[in-house]
């Protein structure tokens, strides 16, 4: 099995969709951690693989590679990172990739750009990453790294 730069940006857009997905979720009142939790079991590798997460806005524990790590970023439910303020549930109305390339080979595949949050106001916020991607035994796209930072202010 080979993973495909389609089925590449297809989990691209679905991450995306999903963040949206959570945020209206939350502003709605709605069970946003359930969507939370549907979002990185359908997306992520944890239970597959090891996941490598690092995400923009952590600085005490940097480094998820915990799905509950992983749940307190996206939410804030779980109390398991005191540090998070859920970053997706900040209101984001859209998300685009903008790929500068993606490489495949094999069952892997390895994604880096800049993708843009659109905020409740209509202003975008852009966050560099590198994703990494690997099929798992049925053949599904999973993330098995995420890493994101802000763009070099200097």
């Amino acid at each position: 099995m080979s993973i495909t730069r389609e089925q590449v940006e297809l989990a691209q857009k679905a991450w995306g969709d999903g963040i949206v997905r959570i945020a209206t979720a939350h502003a709605n009142g709605d069970d946003y951690e359930r969507v939370a939790r549907e979002h990185i079991d359908s997306l992520y590798g944890y239970g597959f693989s090891s996941v490598l997460f690092k995400p923009t806005l952590a600085k005490d524990v940097q480094f998820r590679s915990k799905y509950d790590e992983a749940l307190s970023y996206f939410v804030a439910t779980n109390g398991v990172c005191p540090e998070d303020g859920g970053f997706a549930i900040k209101g984001w109305t859209a998300v685009r990739f903008e790929n500068v390339e993606v490489l495949t080979e094999g069952p892997l595949a390895m994604a880096m750009g800049n993708y843009f949050f659109t905020a409740p106001d209509g202003s975008e916020q852009k966050v560099e990453y590198s994703f990494g991607y690997a099929l798992d035994p049925q053949g599904v796209v999973r993330i098995v790294l995420h890493h994101s930072s802000m763009p070099y202010a200097g």
